[in-house]
């Protein structure tokens, strides 16, 4: 058996049951990264030698008739924003080059008990900070679909390998649509989970030594060829870890699928604020027909707030948020913030009350329906370029900074929003389209979401890796 390609869920299940050993697994998955990651650079830190050892170790604890976890020989890689330890973590900036944490975070701790092989690290632009994947360490990852095109960012190298089939999922991380403008540009699913749901506990940034900065918008989550994986993975990330003060015990219980005339809808095909590419509407359009057609209840709303009003929320929690980096880290943002007057107690009040006004709209909106479901992205992948370049949208160029305005407003919110293939433009290169879900609902999400799959179909391997 070929495990390339073949989800966590399956490869699990087959070394469960003898059909492949971790070996073989591990094995295949190098040979496939030796063959086809010189072209693209999504792996940056090889762990060869843990690997193999780890899989010979998992073979013989199957032979013993040992108690077996979850992804037990399953190989992942990790975003290199996740400690690691004993293996490299520079989070793409120069100063943490020779950077090697002395513990797991919490992301690779869980995984390795669940039986899970480290095999590498994926790229990241330095920090974290950039919509591509390049840095000074370790130069550019290219897309798998066509490599003079990005693979977004900051999650890039993770989603270029999982949809070259170097590896069957990894963690991201996003604080303003990281895991999912990638999984949108590379063709693959991204989870972007209900803020605070799974713990971040050894994620950089920030910096080592550095307070966490934000405790609103940033989350981990999978970015996996499969809705099946990324509930397994979620279960087993999820939950206290006794550092990560923020997450509540809300305990993981994966649901079952909803048929497809189950389903209540809402979508939109554009927010009317945001440059779309006409691939990206029309997409949407298609995905809300083929539900129709197949018995759910579609119907167009809003999300229940316009990206005018998160726009002006942002506007003001932009600058605090620069000014407290500057003032905690001495690190500053890769975008200049408007010149503001010093921060006060007072206007992060205001601005948090601000936003729980968009929580709960939101919130109104998703009591009457299983999801909302829009755009992702308002392009395909673009071609490699300067940062801060204007990005091409049909027949104009249009500001870098619309990129994220599908996906930022629900980091501000905190709903989960998942990110899930819906086919190829005509230049070849895949769309994403977006569910979003109540707060603390997640599983409810990946449940709507595999009714939706089922429907639309899911994730195709780019043809060269195929």
């Amino acid at each position: 058996m070929n495990s390339i390609y073949a989800s966590a869920c399956e490869l699990a299940a087959a070394i469960r049951r003898r059909a492949l050993s971790a070996g073989d697994v591990i094995e295949q998955h190098f040979a496939h990264i030796r063959q086809h990651n010189p072209a693209l650079n999504a792996i940056v830190t090889l762990n060869e030698e843990g690997a193999l050892r780890g899989a010979r170790e998992a073979d013989d604890a199957l032979a013993r008739g040992a108690q077996c976890g979850p992804l037990h020989g399953v190989p992942f890689t990790l975003k290199d924003c996740h400690s690691t330890a004993g293996l490299r973590t520079t989070a793409g900036h120069p100063t943490l080059a020779g950077h090697v944490p002395a513990e797991d975070g919490t992301v690779a701790a869980r995984l390795k008990a669940a039986g899970a092989i480290l095999i590498g690290k994926t790229n990241v632009p330095p920090l974290a900070m950039s919509l591509q994947t390049d840095n000074p360490i370790f130069g550019r990852t290219n897309n798998p679909w066509n490599p003079a095109r990005t693979v977004g960012g900051s999650s890039g190298g993770a989603a270029a390998a999982v949809a070259a089939g170097l590896v069957p999922f990894d963690i991201g991380s996003e604080l303003s649509g990281s895991i999912r403008i990638p999984a949108h540009y590379c063709g693959v699913f991204g989870l972007k989970p209900t803020a605070n749901r799974l713990p971040i506990t050894g994620h950089i940034p920030p910096p080592p030594g550095v307070p966490r900065l934000d405790r609103q918008m940033g989350v981990v989550g999978p970015i996996a060829r499969c809705v099946e994986d990324m509930d397994l993975l979620c279960g087993i990330l999820a939950g206290p870890d006794g550092r990560d003060t923020e997450v509540p015990p809300v305990p993981w219980s994966a649901l079952p699928t909803p048929s497809v005339s189950e389903l209540r809808i809402a979508w939109l095909p554009v927010f009317p604020a945001v440059p779309t590419a006409h691939a990206v509407r029309l997409a949407t359009e298609r995905i809300a027909a083929q539900l129709t057609a197949a018995g759910a209840c579609m119907e167009q709303r809003d999300p229940g707030v316009s990206i005018e009003e998160v726009n002006a929320v942002w506007a003001e929690y932009f600058p605090i948020a620069a000014q407290t980096l500057r003032q905690v880290s001495g690190s500053t943002l890769p975008v200049k913030p408007p010149e503001a007057a010093p921060t006060t107690l007072a206007q992060w009040v205001r601005v948090l009350e601000r936003r729980d006004r968009l929580v709960t709209r939101i919130d109104d909106l998703l009591r009457e329906f299983h999801a909302f479901l829009c755009p992702a992205v308002m392009s395909t992948a673009f071609p490699h370029s300067a940062p801060r370049s204007p990005i091409p949208v049909d027949d104009k160029l249009v500001e870098s900074r619309y990129v994220d305005h599908y996906l930022y407003p629900f980091n501000m919110t905190g709903h989960p929003a998942l990110v899930l293939p819906a086919g190829l433009a005509d230049d070849g290169l895949p769309v994403g389209v977006q569910l979003v879900g109540r707060r603390w609902a997640d599983e409810r999400l990946l449940a709507t979401a595999r009714a939706v799959v089922a429907v639309i179909g899911g994730f195709r391997a780019p043809p060269q890796f195929a």
